[in-house]
């Protein structure tokens, strides 16, 4: 257990770490990026613990991006306006996967080399990362979209 929350400590501080980063790529007042931080530190606790207790990554990722997009919209709507959905984007950004992202590009590579070895494992290997990205990917914006959805508040 206490290993568990090691890492889920870490994830969370590196989270609201990137989240602050792409706040401020997004342009946002200080104000909001506190809470961009606190949206990425729960984004990548969620996240961390759920796959802690065996949840799929994109499983994981796409019920993180929802607790982060409810956070967004009931605490910070009051007090942020029309930046909340920001705030949402910019704490889900820190969840996409680079290091699936990156092996697919290198497999992608790694296909159009004269010399591809052993070409089905490379194949599959390449294809496997390119789903988990996509479908990681699609679990954030379904996970931001679907409550904005349902929510349908005009101020959010």
């Amino acid at each position: 257990m206490i290993p568990l929350l090691a890492t889920i400590f870490r994830a969370a501080s590196l989270g609201a770490l990137a989240a602050t980063g792409f706040g401020v790529l997004f342009n946002a007042a200080p104000r909001p990026l506190a809470f961009c931080a606190a949206g990425g530190a729960l984004a990548l606790a969620v996240r961390t613990a759920l796959l802690g207790h065996g949840v799929s990554l994109e499983a994981a990722t796409f019920l993180a991006a929802v607790t982060v997009t409810l956070f967004a919209a009931g605490l910070c709507r009051q007090r942020l306006g029309s930046n909340a959905t920001a705030v949402a984007v910019a704490a889900c950004i820190p969840m996409v996967p680079g290091a699936f992202f990156a092996r697919s590009l290198l497999g992608l590579f790694a296909l159009t080399a004269p010399d591809v070895l052993p070409l089905d494992q490379s194949f599959t290997d390449t294809v496997v990362s390119m789903l988990r990205v996509v479908f990681t990917v699609g679990g954030i914006g379904a996970g931001i979209a679907l409550p904005l959805a349902v929510l349908r508040r005009c101020e959010f």
